[in-house]
């Protein structure tokens, strides 16, 4: 029978207008200039063809043969675009056969993404791994360099490893960078087609190359593909953490030690004041009485005792609103930063300006110096140096516009293989804290006795303890994963998934983890989704919502049964913070209640909170990144002009075109290749030297550039011409520097060891990234707010106008005192 005129059923005619409200969603996207791709079209036409590439019974030989022949092509200029459906089918063949992974068709979308240069947003659990190998082979067989950053050693390690036989299969030379491996060895494996490595040591290697003085010493080629992994919050939340890489430093200390002592004997509110919501501190007239009369230094307002102004602010801050457990740890005799963001500790991480002296005195531990910086670039500018940049996330929508402003970056949203059971509950909110705690601990209890699996999320280590103490007072057993045991995390995630299991996780559990239901090998999986699946918790909201759904994300994974819901009060961090819980309370007439408060309006309001944080913390991020964006464009004059000298082999020219007259004396005495040499070292070691000389500067100016605010002048617009007048500066005294010491060895008297007379580098050097914005100073300064003590240790040598500041607040105070 003809089907002409046949009628569709209701399933083909729902998912026929499904797919017109998607393609009505996108044009509207594009209109309006959305970054957000849905229409997923395109890439099933493609998906279609690679499928029909079936590689199958091709033996296993040709498959190595056919990597070869395109490789060849791309290597010789052939569009990728023209060889995506032959690399893709050839992969997809290759995982099959050497992992026994067959690509589910969002794999390979995501893939198609990814090698577009877009962010695919794949739905945790679903495989972004694997997804990542289509793009990176492509890439690295048309000659490209490929780096995939991962979140940590670990899942670098992993993934490496994982995915290491597709990649030799088809002939191509896997690397992995991990932390404490040589020269050598970094070099090996920045040398090969594709290298997987942390962010923050691929990075550091790159620092650690911008002041070699040999060619030999470079261990990367030069940067031309990144595949990022969790690329929300590798991209956005760490971006603005400048790394940094310092040498020893012999400038003098305060005593950290006694300035804390002084700072702990302050009486809080009576002595200094805190502003919760910016995070500041500043003392009182009192205070300053005190803090004279106990430090005998005579008046803090005189210009001479400004660096010592600095050192106390970083000790008040440090004691009145940096915290045990919740900001930083105290492990094996050191302080270790702890993420906000993750609830991991970060390795190598360090406050600046004194501010990790001040708490490691507060903490009684004994400190190291942060010595000389010698070099510094935010993960967002080091990013910014790869010709490709592309990436994966399960949380890429709600930083969708970030995405686009700062990398130029669109995100493809890919629906999951199988469709998602999760049930997300509404929040059940609470008027006080104790309410809250005493709800989770009864909402935990009545899962683990049905013998659902609970994951607990946090947002603080003393947070996790204090509810596990509560848990096992009650007679239930659980395990913690934060901070202070992140080395148990593989562990302890394993077993999460265990029915009546009960783990305590900071935001650790995240991401890069993978929670079975019925334990690592799935035997008691029957009896966890007869009781529901994983039972997902959230004790706070966060700052950011993407950190709230990646929680919510360890449930119901890859179709899996599971449910979710937050529990939060209104006196949690968040609100009290931005000044909100009072607002709620007035705004709903609301009175303290031991039960959860029934608010659809409330619960929106909530929503609406979160969204308006999360605009301001983009306001921030956007501020810094015009003061920073200025000295990476310095920066990369500087280092173009070096790597000329350095890699290129380009003379310096600058003796020999300044002072000719010296330069034959120089020649006559020590020889033209030596002299050559010599220049070349100097040259090196003064820009290193000089660019450091401007880096401290730049912090300087930068941290109290907000001043000039008070003469009704541009922060932004003060800074851009300070700095630009300081790097020219800075390139006089680059040539000025080499001249003098040319000079100064060629008329000295004797032999001269030109070897030791050029070595004026650092005899150590270290890595860490610095908290941008620690202080908080950044916005408020900018609105006029809070001009105090804060101010000072942000302006040490900028002393009339931190003088000017000071005296404004004690006037402000006053004029407070007069009229009340």
């Amino acid at each position: 029978m003809s089907n002409h005129g046949r009628r569709p059923g209701p399933e083909e005619a729902a998912g026929k207008s499904r797919t017109a409200i998607i393609k009505l969603k996108s044009w509207f996207a594009r209109v309006s200039g959305s970054p957000v791709e849905t229409d997923l079209s395109p890439y099933r036409d493609l998906i279609e063809k690679i499928k029909r590439h079936d590689l199958r019974k091709a033996p296993g030989g040709r498959l190595r043969q056919l990597s070869r022949e395109l490789a060849r092509r791309g290597r010789s200029g052939t569009p990728l675009l023209s060889l995506e459906v032959e690399v893709f089918a050839l992969v997809r063949e290759a995982s099959r056969r050497a992992v026994g992974l067959d690509p589910f068709d969002v794999q390979m979308i995501a893939g198609l993404a990814i090698g577009r240069k877009k962010i695919a947003e794949l739905p945790t659990g679903e495989g972004k791994t694997l997804a990542a190998v289509f793009p990176a082979c492509l890439w690295a067989m048309s000659g490209l360099g490929v780096h995939v950053l991962t979140f940590n050693d670990y899942l670098a390690r992993r993934d490496a490893a994982w995915m290491g036989p597709i990649y030799e299969s088809l002939g191509l030379s896997l690397g992995c960078i991990q932390e404490g491996m040589d020269i050598k060895e970094r070099r090996a494996a920045y040398a090969c087609d594709v290298t997987y490595a942390t962010a923050k040591e691929a990075g550091f290697d790159f620092l650690r190359d911008r002041i070699a003085v040999r060619a030999e010493d470079l261990v990367h080629r030069p940067l031309a593909a990144a595949i990022v992994d969790e690329a929300d919050s590798i991209l956005i939340d760490e971006a603005r953490i400048p790394l940094v890489i310092s040498g020893l430093d012999d400038r003098p200390a305060w005593d950290a030690g006694g300035l804390s002592r002084l700072v702990k004997s302050l009486t809080p509110g009576l002595d200094y004041a805190t502003d919760a919501e910016h995070r500041n501190v500043f003392p009182t007239d009192a205070g300053v009485e005190r803090l004279e009369s106990g430090l005998g230094c005579g008046s803090l307002y005189d210009p001479a005792n400004l660096p010592l102004v600095g050192a106390i602010h970083c000790a008040l801050h440090a004691e009145a609103l940096l915290r045990r457990d919740v900001d930083y740890i105290v492990r094996s005799g050191k302080i270790e930063i702890v993420d906000e963001f993750t609830g991991r500790v970060v390795d190598n991480r360090h406050w600046p300006d004194g501010l990790q002296a001040a708490v490691e005195a507060k903490e009684n531990l004994s400190g190291k110096s942060e010595g000389r910086i010698l070099g510094s670039i935010t993960l967002q500018h080091f990013f910014g140096l790869y010709r490709r940049l592309s990436g994966m996330t399960a949380t890429a929508r709600p930083s969708a516009r970030e995405l686009k402003e700062f990398y130029g970056l669109g995100v493809v949203v890919v629906p999951p293989n199988r469709r998602s059971l999760r049930v997300d509950h509404p929040d059940v909110v609470f008027t006080h804290g104790e309410a809250k705690r005493l709800a989770l601990v009864k909402e935990i209890l009545d899962a683990h006795a049905s013998g659902r699996p609970v994951l607990a999320g946090t947002a603080s280590v003393r947070e996790s303890e204090e509810l596990a103490a509560d848990l096992r007072r009650a007679g239930a057993s659980c395990r913690v994963l934060n901070a202070r045991n992140d080395e148990l995390e593989a562990g302890i995630i394993a077993q999460a998934g265990r029915p009546g299991a009960v783990t305590i996780s900071t935001n650790m559990a995240g991401r890069g983890t993978d929670i079975k239901l019925g334990g690592p090998d799935e035997r008691e999986r029957g009896r966890v989704v007869e009781s529901g699946g994983l039972y997902v918790i959230g004790t706070n909201r966060h700052e950011s919502l993407r950190i709230d759904l990646q929680l919510r994300g360890r449930a119901g994974r890859q179709g899996d049964p599971g449910s979710t819901r937050f529990f939060i009060s209104l006196e949690d961090e968040i609100f009290e913070r931005y000044g909100l819980s009072r607002m709620f309370f007035d705004r709903h007439h609301l009175q303290p209640q031991p039960g959860a408060i029934e608010s659809r309006p409330l619960r929106r309001e909530i929503d609406h909170a979160q969204r308006i944080i999360e605009g301001q913390n983009f306001d921030i991020r956007k501020t810094l990144s015009k003061y920073s964006s200025l000295v990476e464009f310095q920066r990369k004059i500087v280092q173009e002009r070096r790597d000329r000298v350095l890699v290129a082999g380009e003379p310096p020219g600058i003796f020999p075109e300044r002072r000719p007259d010296l330069s034959a004396a120089g020649e006559a005495r020590f020889g033209r290749t030596a002299l050559d040499e010599l220049e070349r070292r100097v040259f090196l070691a003064q820009v290193d030297r000089r660019w450091s000389e401007h880096l401290a500067w730049i912090t300087d100016t930068r941290e109290s550039i907000h001043l000039v605010s008070l003469a009704g002048q541009a922060p932004i617009h003060e800074f851009q011409k300070s700095a630009t007048a300081a790097f020219i500066d800075l390139q006089n005294g680059i040539e000025e520097g080499v001249i003098d010491i040319m000079e100064s060895m060629i008329r000295k008297d004797g032999p001269v060891d030109l070897e030791a007379e050029a070595r004026q580098g650092p005899s150590s050097t270290w890595t860490y990234l610095v908290n941008e914005d620690q202080f908080g100073w950044g916005i408020e300064m900018l609105s006029g707010k809070n001009i105090g003590l804060a101010a000072g240790a942000a302006a040490l040598y900028h002393g009339p106008l931190f003088v000017l500041a000071l005296l404004l607040n004690k006037i402000f105070r006053r004029k407070k005192r007069e009229l009340s």
